[in-house]
């Protein structure tokens, strides 16, 4: 790999080890402690060939990137996407570390990806792909080492073929060597809209904070994929009009409010939330600076930035996706006096259920989607009133009492694990 493949996409890794060294900071960590906290523990390339429908060969670069495993197995998303990169693949396993610790699972952070576009392939190659790939990764994955789940441009079914993969590789079935899965391969219930509602969740505590009303409050969704939709379709039954929502193809804006369960029906039947009847269709990067209460990024990071962020009207702003603010947009936002609920707290729900899914695989039981959407909520009640509290307690935003509690708990259980020899 050459230099110039290994900086690209440094942007939110560049965001990732500026948080982590502002938290170092203020906890008073050693150099040394910060140096390890920002290194990853173990980082894999792969070379994933692909033999195409037409018979041609094809080879896509894979990744997998283990953060750090004081607190217990590693776990994150994997994910297929054009851009996917090793620096970006690096942030995101650091912020899942912090997100982990934050809603005090007993994990540490990981993430993986392959630099494909999964629209442009047929199932089958997909699952060639996808069966390839783990193969790949096998020898650093397993169900008390590293738990991928699904992330964007995968789903149930992929990690259905990676548990078959591993499962055909150590002679047995292992339902915990993925969480995400169908609920007939041992999945939870619940767990596809974890995310969502947890990001809803949380949306709805920082309303009340702010004094609105959620019947009263109007709401923009960037993103209409796992994260996005659920959330917008969460939002809308908690009585906030959703007036606005985008995907990779466009924009559309209803000041009365979008009918969820029509659109759905719309962006199902035609692949896009674009020319949805009784809206019009906007430039997406309009969507960011929409008079509305509530601003909900859910597609990428890097889209809140020195230069949008000056735009942004909304007075809450729940991150969906993974590292949507950068640095410089952070800052603009914070001195703007806009409540910005960072990632590691507000897309939490997923690695929560998650864990209670590997929890039922170890125990061969399953809870009702009732027991597992209560114990959600009572995780993220608590990393919201520990942030809140922590915020308030040193004068800090929501993203910086967020980390630092999370390096904080990280950092304590290195130091009683101690560090061998």
């Amino acid at each position: 790999m050459t230099e110039q493949e290994v900086t690209h996409g440094a942007g939110p890794l560049d965001d990732a080890h500026a948080q982590l060294a502002e938290a170092a900071a203020h906890l008073g960590l050693s150099e040394g402690t910060h140096r390890m906290l920002a290194a990853s523990r173990r980082e894999l390339m792969v070379a994933v060939p692909l033999k195409r429908d037409d018979g041609s060969i094809a080879v896509y670069k894979g990744y997998r990137v283990q953060h750090n495993y004081s607190r217990g197995p590693a776990k994150g998303g994997l994910r297929y996407a054009p851009g996917v990169d090793l620096n970006e693949v690096r942030a995101l396993a650091m912020w899942m570390t912090w997100k982990c610790a934050l809603l005090d699972v007993p994990y540490g952070g990981a993430k993986g990806g392959i630099a494909i576009d999964p629209r442009e392939h047929s199932q089958p190659e997909l699952e060639r792909i996808t069966r390839r790939y783990t193969s790949e990764i096998l020898p650093i994955i397993g169900p008390t080492v590293d738990i991928p789940a699904p992330d964007i441009g995968t789903d149930e079914q992929t990690m259905a073929w990676i548990m078959d993969t591993y499962s055909v590789a150590v002679g047995h079935t292992v339902p915990g060597v993925v969480t995400g899965k169908p609920v007939s391969l041992g999945g939870s219930l619940g767990r596809a809209l974890a995310t969502s509602r947890g990001v809803t969740h949380v949306a709805v505590l920082a309303m009340r904070t702010r004094g609105i009303e959620p019947t009263r409050a109007t709401a923009a969704v960037q993103g209409f994929g796992k994260v996005g939709h659920g959330a917008a379709q969460l939002l809308a039954e908690h009585g906030v009009r959703v007036v606005a929502v985008s995907d990779i193809d466009g924009a559309i804006y209803a000041p009365g409010g979008l009918d969820m369960a029509a659109l759905t029906a719309h962006a199902s039947s035609t692949g896009s939330v674009r020319d949805f009847a009784g809206s019009e269709n906007i430039d997406p990067a309009d969507l960011l600076s929409l008079d509305v209460d509530v601003l909900v990024p859910a597609a990428v990071e890097g889209v809140l930035t020195a230069d949008t962020a000056p735009l942004v009207k909304a007075s809450i702003i729940v991150e969906g996706a993974n590292g949507p603010t950068t640095k410089a947009g952070d800052g603009i936002l914070a001195d703007r006096g806009i409540l910005v609920v960072p990632d590691i707290l507000a897309n939490a729900g997923g690695v929560v259920v998650s864990y209670f899914e590997w929890v039922q695989a170890n125990q061969a039981w399953q809870w009702s989607e009732d027991d597992v959407n209560a114990r959600l909520a009572d995780k993220m009640d608590k990393a919201w009133q520990d942030v809140t509290a922590y915020s308030i307690e040193h004068a800090m935003t929501l993203r910086q009492a967020a980390t630092a509690l999370a390096v904080r708990r990280v950092t304590d259980a290195h130091r009683l694990r101690g560090l061998y020899p």
